[in-house]
């Protein structure tokens, strides 16, 4: 009990401190880092893996469901060609965000 209430006080003190911190103003003399190009990559990099692993997912369980009943194979087949679809856009939604707010 006393572990949880030494965490729970270092967690409070992390959340007091967290705004004086960002509330300091940038000098011109402070190299500004553009964080918004950065984390850009990292939030496209995550899109594209999420992709990428849905992608895998959704195509494996339509083989298995090809291979079960291959008489459904027009309905299997409309349906993954949707969900890839649907799946990619989400990777190109997020590209065209990150377009728009590093450019």
């Amino acid at each position: 009990m006393r572990k949880i209430a030494v965490m729970l006080l270092a967690l409070l003190a992390v959340c007091l401190m967290a705004p004086a911190a960002f509330a300091q103003e940038s000098s011109a003399a402070v190299h500004a880092t553009n964080w918004v190009a950065i984390t850009s990559g990292f939030a496209m990099a995550v899109a594209s893996a999420g992709c990428g692993y849905a992608q895998a997912k959704a195509t494996s369980s339509a083989c298995e469901s090809f291979a079960r009943n291959p008489g459904a194979a027009p309905a299997i087949r409309f349906a993954i060609l949707l969900a890839l679809v649907l799946i990619e856009s989400m990777a190109l939604y997020t590209f065209a965000i990150i377009f728009l707010k590093v450019k």
